[in-house]
């Protein structure tokens, strides 16, 4: 299932794949590389609050600049809130770009083996093999609470109604 023109990419349409859920329905359960190529599924992390923060490009402007930041607000939070970044980029090069930034409270996985995340969330973007921007928030069951789809990716996301979901499944 295709959503043509959803969102743009520096002003241009692009057509997202699959379905996208909604907030109220369980986040579909998908599997992407950690930095070691191990397989992780979301399953790991039920039973803990968790900040989806999904990316293009870990070595662009926005996403350097949006995975910098929830680093940096996931120190306000307990040890047992994750915050996930999920790119397309190898999972070498988000090694890389992590000890680089110097980026310890974010994991970031890899969804370019399958487009798993991508496929499952609506959020492959067909024309470049890319994720579309967008945040979900998630409580301990799995069940999204927050979802931004960034109709530009070239925009920031609301990072404040980001945080103030993560808070309010946190407690």
């Amino acid at each position: 299932m295709a959503q043509k023109a959803a969102t743009t990419m520096k002003g241009n349409p692009v057509t997202l794949y699959g379905p996208a859920p909604e907030v109220g329905e369980k986040a579909p359960v998908f599997t992407a590389l950690d930095n070691g190529l191990n397989p992780v599924s979301l399953d790991a992390y039920k039973g803990k609050p968790i900040l989806l923060s999904i990316v293009p490009s870990l070595d662009t402007g926005v996403c350097d600049q949006q995975t910098r930041r929830f680093n940096e607000e996931a120190s306000k939070f307990s040890d047992d809130t994750v915050v996930l970044t999920v790119s397309m980029d190898l999972p070498f090069a988000q090694a890389r770009w992590c000890g680089a930034a110097g980026v310890e409270r974010v994991v970031t996985l890899s969804d370019h083996r399958d487009a798993d995340l991508g496929t499952k969330f609506g959020l492959l973007i067909r024309e470049l093999r890319l994720l579309n921007r967008s945040i979900f928030v998630l409580d301990r069951d799995l069940t999204i609470v927050y979802r931004e789809v960034v109709t530009e990716n070239t925009d920031h996301p609301d990072y404040d109604a980001a945080l103030d979901a993560l808070r309010s499944v946190e407690s």
